[in-house]
């Protein structure tokens, strides 16, 4: 049972992919990463041994610490995390625990080099509509809180993905990019293995909008016009990709929680 110093599974499962998420920290020994090298969705790897030259940076926040079993390495750095001012918690059963409920983990083996702050760095072609708003917020939800985006001319994302050591993604020939009737979407939650039906259900959403396969969902066209509007509302593509990520927060909850909820008006009765 979770106590105020823990958190299960299933509930911590409840806020990943949220923008209420708390920061995941695993703390693993380098051993034990390399035996399975994925990641619960939205972690951070640090190592325990220096906490406190890092937690300090999650003072304020809420932080979740997993370790493999939830045990002396996630208590004692979540303990230090708490006299640096952070509320942290403890993830019981570890990312062991996490595992064998069958739970997402992320394949960081597919994931860019880091810059020197830990972030990945991703570019894609300027003016985003579709794909290079979602794509970004999949990252930031369940890969890389912290990874940073640059927009460019679509002519410059491959110089500038070489020269600045960034990913390109949403265009022709690269990795991270469209496939058969895939998206770059689709294909970024194929890679990282992240594929769980409200991810999936979503995917379903973004492959309509972005390839003009409205029929795929009812709601396709609505996220099409509202990514449409957005673009026009916006100038400054990362001011859109911030509008954005609230845009797709919604959608999300919507195919996590919310598809079979539907608003009736009432019809008025007109009494005889």
């Amino acid at each position: 049972m979770s106590t105020f110093t823990t958190i299960s599974s299933d509930k911590l499962a409840r806020l990943i992919g949220t923008a209420n998420a708390p920061a995941l920290i695993d703390v693993r020994t380098e051993e034990d990463f390399a035996a399975d090298r994925r990641l619960i969705p939205g972690s951070i790897k640090f190592g325990h041994d220096n906490v406190t030259d890092w937690g300090g940076a999650f003072a304020g926040r809420r932080a979740v610490v997993s370790c493999l079993r939830g045990e002396k390495l996630a208590q004692g750095t979540a303990a230090w995390l708490r006299q640096l001012g952070v509320q942290a918690e403890t993830l019981e059963g570890g990312f062991e625990g996490w595992k064998a409920a069958r739970l997402p983990l992320v394949d960081t083996r597919k994931l860019p080099p880091r810059d020197a702050r830990g972030r990945t760095v991703w570019v894609t072609r300027a003016r985003p509509k579709v794909d290079r708003i979602a794509c970004p917020w999949l990252i930031r939800r369940f890969v890389d809180p912290d990874a940073v985006f640059l927009y460019v001319a679509p002519s410059e994302v491959v110089g500038v993905g070489e020269r600045f050591n960034a990913a390109p993604f949403d265009i022709e020939n690269v990795f991270w990019s469209h496939r058969g009737e895939l998206c770059t979407f689709d294909v970024m939650i194929e890679e990282f293995g992240i594929a769980f039906p409200p991810l999936l259900r979503l995917a379903t959403l973004v492959r309509g909008a972005d390839t003009a396969r409205p029929d795929l969902a009812p709601e396709a066209p609505g996220l099409l016009a509202a990514s449409l509007g957005l673009s026009r509302m916006y100038d400054d593509d990362l001011d859109q990709l911030e509008a954005g990520m609230l845009l797709y927060d919604a959608f999300f909850r919507w195919c996590r929680d919310a598809t079979a909820e539907t608003h009736n008006w009432p019809t008025n009765k007109v009494k005889a």
